[in-house]
């Protein structure tokens, strides 16, 4: 076999291409086994449109070798949005161009036509010669294929546009598989328009090329166009001994979308010749490409989904225990680590409407005599009562947080107070922790009492914590269960309420 080692046009590397050769040569045990090398490998320095055009070919070839999911798999991952300015790369383009050839093989065949034309768009733009003649070829073919699937008067302008992309993409490339293709795809157009010899002599070229590069996709679309060109100048016979040519091709080279077309055209030839026993061989290839397809289809789709559903379920496990580790596991508040967490946007947001942040340190009083006395089980229990009560008197959008031990921390979340809005509710907060009825958590145990300090400014979580640390530090020393503001804020304004 002589080997067509002419570079694809795009940035696929040369071991896809090889790989692509075999499968189009028929050797797919060769073809798979070279695929498992290259597939985990990306060109180094590859920008995201060259990386997304390795992955989507990738994605191709692994359909051909019928590794349904990880053909997903690989599609997925190289398909990347579309900037709002169009893309000029080549890479981009082919890896439009491989999508909608993809999208194609698999059903979506209006966004499979949608991407091909933007594919062909974008590789004007890119200004490279390979990559324009590889869209316009698929493109073509493409639109071939919906000349033959719609009705018969619908069929000559699609041609006639389909022949337009073909042509011009055949004065851009001389040689190799894009070239052959072209010659194929552009024979067709020419059988669906009547110009039967033109298309004879177009399918011979394609078919003696193909043997030439041991390319079996290239003999096998010159035989299928041949038998076409047979049937309508009557010649049946020869036409269903070309048609079964081109199928059994297709099925060496394991290609399910001209296995499926190819034999559903002998098919059509067997009723005209009144050949059931053809017929009916035919329509069984028919039906086994297409229960293939479909079969792999709901196989890879499947294992898509489930692949997904994984995923999601692993995405959910993580983000709650990111939220269990922002947790405290006691009171349900959020802990040292969820404050530091949220405390930034908090603040950020509070400053954006033109607010002055607060700051509210809680700390209990005469904790460790409640250890002491009644037990840890019942400072637990003291601790769970003072956070329900901390929840109780403030705002949904306030960050409410246990610090330490028995230290509390209060973001205000809404300040339209700006003046009065910490201190009131730390005085809320008080009053209610010290009118607490606690003695059927307690009993006789000295109840517990907070002290609290508060500090306002639009600086940062430390910052706000270390002033009001300090006016902690002044409530305890002036005798606990009392409010402090840093800077201090004097005593008769401390009765406004928030």
């Amino acid at each position: 076999m002589e080997q067509d080692n002419r570079p694809v046009a795009g940035p696929i590397p040369q071991q896809d291409q090889v790989v692509r050769s075999l499968l189009n040569a028929g050797r797919l045990p060769e073809a798979n086994t070279l695929f498992d090398q290259v597939v985990a490998k990306t060109p180094p320095g590859a920008d995201r449109w060259q990386r997304s055009a390795v992955l989507v070919n990738r994605a191709i070839l692994a359909w051909r070798l019928g590794r349904i999911p990880l053909a997903l798999e690989l599609a997925a991952e190289g398909w990347t949005d579309l900037d709002s300015e169009l893309p000029t790369s080549p890479a981009a383009a082919h890896t439009l161009a491989s999508l909608g050839y993809l999208l194609e093989g698999i059903g979506h065949r209006r966004a499979a036509l949608d991407l091909l034309r933007l594919a062909v768009k974008v590789a004007r733009r890119a200004g490279d010669p390979d990559v324009l003649a590889g869209a316009l070829q698929r493109l073509g073919g493409t639109l071939n294929f919906r000349a033959m699937d719609g009705p018969v008067s619908a069929a000559e302008p699609i041609f006639r546009e389909a022949r337009a992309y073909l042509e011009e993409g055949r004065t851009l490339v001389n040689a190799g598989f894009v070239y052959r293709g072209l010659l194929g795809a552009l024979s067709r157009s020419l059988a669906g328009l009547g110009e039967l010899d033109a298309a004879e002599e177009m399918a011979n070229r394609t078919m003696r090329l193909g043997m030439e590069a041991g390319d079996r996709w290239a003999v096998s679309v010159g035989n299928w166009v041949l038998s076409v060109v047979c049937r309508a100048r009557g010649d049946l016979v020869r036409s269903r001994t070309l048609a079964s040519r081109a199928v059994t091709e297709a099925e060496r080279i394991n290609d399910t979308a001209l296995l499926l077309r190819f034999s559903l055209d002998l098919a059509d030839v067997c009723v005209e010749m009144g050949d059931a026993v053809g017929e009916s061989t035919a329509l069984r290839r028919s039906v086994t490409a297409t229960t293939k397809a479909v079969e792999t289809l709901q196989e890879g789709l499947g294992q898509a989904l489930e692949q997904r559903r994984i995923a999601v379920q692993a995405q959910r496990l993580a983000m709650e225990a990111q939220e269990a580790a922002a947790r405290d596991p006691l009171t349900g508040l959020a802990n040292r680590l969820g404050l530091e967490r949220t405390a930034p946007g908090l603040l950020a947001r509070t400053v954006g409407r033109g607010r002055v942040p607060w700051l509210v340190l809680v700390d209990v009083d005469w904790f460790k005599g409640v250890n002491d006395v009644a037990g840890h089980a019942a400072g637990d229990a003291a601790l769970r009562e003072i956070a329900k009560l901390l929840r109780r008197e403030c705002r949904a959008d306030d960050l409410v947080a246990r610090w330490a031990g028995d230290e509390f921390v209060v973001l205000l979340g809404d300040t339209s107070d700006d003046r009065h809005a910490g201190p009131a509710v730390a005085e809320r907060i008080r009053a209610a922790v010290d009118e607490h009825d606690w003695t059927i958590m307690l009993g006789g145990t000295r109840r517990p009492t907070v002290s609290i300090g508060v500090a306002a400014g639009p600086g940062s979580l430390d910052k706000l914590f270390a002033a009001a640390d300090i006016a902690l530090y002044r409530a305890k020393r002036g005798g606990r269960n009392r409010v402090e503001v840093h800077p201090p804020v004097p005593e008769t304004e401390l009765a406004s309420g928030r």
